[in-house]
């Protein structure tokens, strides 16, 4: 009996909040590391812990998976900088094969990300000097030689910024073989700074910043006429548009153009193709609105402002177009008919009120609650609520996801800011309420601030065994830390990690009697 004890307790430990908690496989942290970091210190964790944490992890795992992972996270859940540290981490311990050139073109998106990647390699390998980059990894060189193959001359112009690596340094750098005639062109003109200025929103407001104008109101008027020039152009990006609206609202373009951003904003295919994190629609929905009528806007000046009308009375119709939006990223969550019972419970403790990067307002909080509202917007029978010192439910409609989520932000503080997500299931396993399916969005570091005996884990076995012995409980982790509050792969546990709605794609998997690390291991290389 000793030794069957000590084998179920071997992936015992303890979390951050000293509780007891569950030590996840390598590559299910690595996972989980991975997708819910932006490079910025969490409530527990500083950046150089993670990191260090995130080098262990790379070197227990295969690095085939680690190159799926890098690859994963860049294409299927949006991110853009940690992908760059795991294939540089991935080239100082791999070599003897191609792996390190595939995943590198792999996680090249975009023009500058040929750079970027070049500054992280310099940064995490610690090279200084004039000859700093004299020793890139051979794969890394051959991957993005790949990569700048793909890129033409809008896309390189676009990007081709003043930072401290320049695209002319990369290229002198890489030497990579141009595919044809046109490419070596372009590359000549990369090399003798002659590529063409493109026409962004960008360079457009900046140059007529630069102007001067006879008056605030001439000014006012001639940024007008310019915001309602670039909606024409289609040359302002889905992502552009988000973080705008404030500024196109107040620059009062016509309602013709004003219906335009709005019918973009709501298309599903437009949606579909610009990849945005949901948050990004709950930061647009917050800035419009906002209290106060001041302007927020760098580019028009209070008095030109009262000179024009702005657009504050179509503030409904763009939060329309962005509830349609929001909907429309939820359009292919499956598997949630009137037959399945559903439970969704949103963590609103301490630890999750922390900005998911330096310069965001958005919290780790509001990524829970956005997921959750997406997700309950398809499920027909479903129970929702938020837990911190108390566990409290409430009835949201069905069709609101952004009204729904400003609902539970506005009534965070009526249940506390402790982690006690165990009294979730104490909840339904006193009252005998039968559940399909029970989701918890927390950043698991789950304890009990009662001091009582009751855990989430015996909890969870007695309400499989009592009440419902098929139900299933998946662990949305929005940070990454490394340790789980119930045993997963386990009487019906699972754990999804991430802060996109690609997260639910996952779901499917799991269905399957897979893990989150299918989807992974499907990406090809």
């Amino acid at each position: 009996m000793k030794f069957n004890l000590l084998s179920k307790l071997k992936n015992q430990t303890v979390n951050y909040a000293g509780a007891k908690a569950f030590t996840l496989s390598p590559e299910m942290e690595l996972y989980t590391a991975v997708v819910t970091w932006s490079l910025n210190d969490s409530f527990y964790e500083k950046d150089e812990q993670r990191m260090v944490r995130l080098r262990t992890l790379i070197s227990k795992c295969n690095p085939v998976f680690v190159g799926k992972l890098a690859v994963y996270a860049r294409t299927k859940m949006y991110m853009r900088s940690v992908p760059l540290v795991l294939v540089t981490e991935l080239a100082k311990l791999h070599s003897g094969d191609d792996l390190v050139a595939r995943v590198t073109d792999g996680v090249i998106g975009r023009a500058d990300e040929i750079t970027e990647l070049l500054a992280c390699y310099e940064t995490l390998n610690k090279r200084k000097g004039p000859k700093k980059l004299n020793r890139l990894s051979k794969q890394m060189q051959k991957g993005l030689s790949m990569a700048f193959n793909r890129f033409d001359e809008y896309q390189f112009g676009k990007y081709n910024r003043d930072g401290a690596i320049k695209l002319r340094d990369a290229l002198f750098l890489v030497h990579p073989k141009a595919k044809d005639e046109l490419q070596q062109l372009l590359y000549n003109k990369i090399v003798n700074g002659d590529l063409q200025t493109p026409y962004t929103w960008e360079t457009e407001l900046s140059a007529l910043g630069q102007l001067n104008f006879d008056s605030d109101e001439a000014r006012a008027i001639a940024f007008r006429a310019k915001w309602e020039e670039l909606i024409e152009s289609g040359k302002l990006g889905y992502m552009a548009l988000l973080r705008n609206l404030r500024n196109i609202q107040e620059a009062g373009v016509g309602y013709a153009h004003f219906e335009k951003v709005c019918n973009r904003l709501a298309d599903a295919d437009e949606v579909a193709k610009a990849k945005q994190f949901p948050f990004r629609y709950l930061a647009a929905y917050r800035e419009l609105i906002a209290d106060g009528t001041e302007s927020r806007s760098k580019t028009l000046a209070k008095k030109a402002l009262a000179m024009l009308q702005s657009n504050k009375g179509y503030t409904g119709q763009v939060l329309d177009a962005l509830e349609k939006a929001v909907q429309a990223s939820a359009a292919n969550i499956k598997g949630f008919g009137h037959d399945t019972r559903v439970l969704l419970a949103c963590d609103v403790s301490g630890s999750m009120q922390t900005p998911v990067s330096a310069k965001s307002k958005i919290l780790l909080y509001d990524v829970g609650l956005m997921l959750a509202m997406l997700l309950q917007s398809r499920c027909k029978n479903v129970e929702v609520g938020m837990f911190g010192d108390k566990w409290k439910t409430i009835v949201v409609p069905g069709n609101n996801i952004l009204g729904n989520v400003q609902k539970f932000y506005s009534r965070e503080g009526e249940v506390g800011y402790s982690t006690n997500g165990y009294l979730v299931i104490k909840d339904i396993l006193k009252r005998g309420v039968q559940m399909d399916k029970v989701f918890l969005f927390t950043d698991a570091q789950l304890w009990n601030s009662n001091n009582t005996a009751d855990h989430i884990q015996t909890l969870w076995l007695r309400y499989k065994k009592e009440v419902s012995p098929n139900a299933k409980l998946y662990l949305f982790d929005l940070q990454g830390y490394g340790q789980a509050p119930l045993q997963i792969l386990r009487n019906d546990v699972y754990l999804v990690a991430g802060w996109s709605d690609k997260v639910f794609e996952v779901l499917a998997a799991l269905e399957n009697g897979g893990s989150a690390l299918d989807a992974i291991n499907e990406v090809e290389l």
